[in-house]
């Protein structure tokens, strides 16, 4: 059995609001497993119920091979660490970190041990005797991990941790928090509405949306094989691009056409959306993957598409243009040293073997 499992889990507050649908979760051993989604889509209280904060309305939740419905979360063997650093502003870091250690009467050398040792680990020695006002934010989170550290649980429980740093400290954190995974060998559950986080620290992968997992897996495939339209545009900076319009056959070829906007449908794809033809569909394509056609390398009349440029936006190494053809809208992810101006045409090729298409009416993945 897996580390921890959900077993047609359900969350349903009074009047009948539904928070988590069903939810079926495997989280392996050592895994570090992120939840991600909106707010309000109910990785939260996914994560409150393995903690025991929030009551289970049905279903079962495992934590090894027991049974915790009906256990108290400090009986569970987890710890958990809080979007806000839940700190004791009258005592010390060290204080701090070993209160939960004096509640469960370890020796004082043992505590003492623990303390050292998670201290060192997130390189906050140095802080052991000062009071958290003394601290930066980025020093007051890893208090808080190391707090979680020393209890030395089975499973460490994440809550957007890092939500209330700034840019670059996040980016700092998320480095030591997966340093910290490796050289712990922890199970990790770890919730955050960030797709970047989420694809930067996962080993796997669980969007939710709607109290209802949609897709798990690994980072990649979740960015190269969304199973729906919801996942596709969720994963990924900028979003993927959607284009609604119709399949047509013209010269024994499939094309994808919105107005002025016509592209041939790669013949690997195209027999796998022999069911969709004349039908409308939508198509996804990555920014990443529509070029400028000066610099790419293989373009043809049949993937090449004219379009206005109504905005630049500089991103440092790339940017970002905002492009219309017709009634369809589009970003295309190009060298930052691509600077066209307002208003002027370009002519963009979109490579189709990375095309994506979804039926209209279920947004279920194609192909």
């Amino acid at each position: 059995m897996s580390q921890v499992s959900l077993v047609d889990v359900k969350k349903t507050y009074p009047g009948n609001i539904q928070a988590v649908a069903g939810v079926n979760l495997g989280i392996e051993r050592r895994e570090f497993m992120v939840l991600v989604g909106p707010s309000g889509c109910g990785k939260t209280t996914i994560l409150r119920m393995i903690a025991g904060l929030e009551e289970v309305t049905s279903g079962k939740i495992y934590i090894g091979n027991k049974i915790v419905n009906d256990i108290p979360p400090k009986d569970r063997d987890i710890a958990m660490v809080f979007q806000s650093y839940a700190l004791y502003p009258h005592m010390t870091v060290f204080q701090n970190m070993a209160f939960a250690l004096k509640l469960r009467k370890y020796p004082k050398h043992e505590i003492e041990s623990r303390v050292n040792d998670a201290a060192e680990i997130l390189g906050i020695k140095k802080l052991l005797d000062r009071k958290p006002k003394e601290l930066s934010g980025g020093q007051r989170q890893r208090v808080a991990l190391g707090r979680a550290i020393v209890r030395k649980p089975l499973v460490f429980l994440f809550d957007e941790p890092l939500s209330n740093l700034d840019a670059k400290l996040r980016v700092q954190m998320r480095t030591e928090i997966k340093k910290l995974h490796q050289r712990l060998q922890a199970t990790i559950v770890y919730v955050t509405h960030d797709q970047t986080e989420a694809l930067t620290m996962g080993d796997r992968v669980v969007v939710v949306k709607d109290g209802q997992i949609q897709q798990v897996a690994d980072p990649i495939t979740l960015y190269d094989k969304p199973v729906n339209k919801f996942v596709a545009s969720f994963i990924g900076s900028p979003p993927m691009n959607f284009l609604p319009g119709t399949l047509i056959n013209l010269d024994e070829k499939v094309y994808f056409q919105n107005g002025p906007l016509r592209v041939r449908v790669v013949d690997s794809q195209a027999s796998k959306l022999a069911s969709y033809a004349t039908k409308d569909i939508i198509m996804g394509i990555r920014s990443e993957d529509v070029y400028d056609k000066l610099f790419a390398s293989e373009a043809s009349p049949e993937n090449t598409v004219r379009a206005t440029c109504e905005i630049v936006e500089p991103m440092g190494a790339e940017a970002y243009l905002y492009l219309r053809a017709g009634a369809n809208t589009f970003i295309a992810r190009v060298s930052g040293h691509v600077r066209p101006g307002v208003n002027q045409d370009l002519d963009l090729v979109f490579d189709m073997s990375k095309a994506h298409f979804f039926d209209k009416n279920t947004e279920m993945a194609i192909v």
